[in-house]
């Protein structure tokens, strides 16, 4: 008899700041029901209308530094003097569950990901081009020139280590990009381990 439980998985969802990450997840959970996100652990200051345990897990220094020392996270990095991370113990117990387990991540995270968690599925999401990228990134209206200059040279960084990544989608067209995710999670969810 097959068992209709499915395979818990890891999936690390990287691409630069304005290629869609965040909606092609949003997406995948609607589409996916064995989906769970995880939320990233932060010793930063809520930012108005975050709720802790929603948005992010808000941390003193201390917490954090001893989630490091006692290895309770699958990756971590400091940014703008605050520490983000994402918590290995939730992520574990969600893929025993034979969850499909999704961290948004940049790629220096998700290499860490990957030495940690070496069965780790790795999804690198792309803008059709630069211009486009800049073109959503300005259409945002949230961001300086100055931000929306850092963020496209942060970008060429990303997209130099694609290849490193076991997927690329391009998100030009967001049906098909969800589509090729979706069933990219299915299929590794619905193979059998060996």
């Amino acid at each position: 008899m097959v068992s209709s439980v499915r395979n818990g998985n890891l999936f690390v969802v990287s691409g630069p700041s304005g290629a869609g990450k965040g909606t092609l997840v949003a997406r995948l959970v609607q589409e996916v029901p064995d989906v769970w996100v995880s939320i990233s652990v932060t010793t930063r200051e809520p930012r108005e209308g975050e709720v802790d345990g929603v948005h992010y897990l808000f941390v003193s220094d201390e917490e954090f530094q001893r989630l490091v020392d006692d290895d309770g996270l699958l990756e971590w990095a400091t940014y703008d003097g605050n520490r983000y991370g994402t918590p290995r113990k939730g992520a574990e117990e969600h893929i025993a569950r034979g969850d499909q387990v999704v961290l948004e991540i940049d790629v220096q995270g998700g290499f860490q990901v990957r030495e940690r968690f070496p069965s780790a599925h790795l999804v690198f999401i792309e803008p059709p081009s630069l211009e486009e990228l800049e073109a959503r990134l300005r259409g945002r209206g949230t961001e300086s020139d100055e931000a929306v200059a850092a963020r496209l040279a942060a970008a060429k960084v990303e997209l130099s280590r694609k290849m490193e990544y076991d997927i690329r989608l391009v998100n030009d067209d967001l049906e098909e990009a969800v589509a090729a995710l979706t069933a990219y999670v299915n299929e590794q969810a619905e193979k059998t381990r060996g």
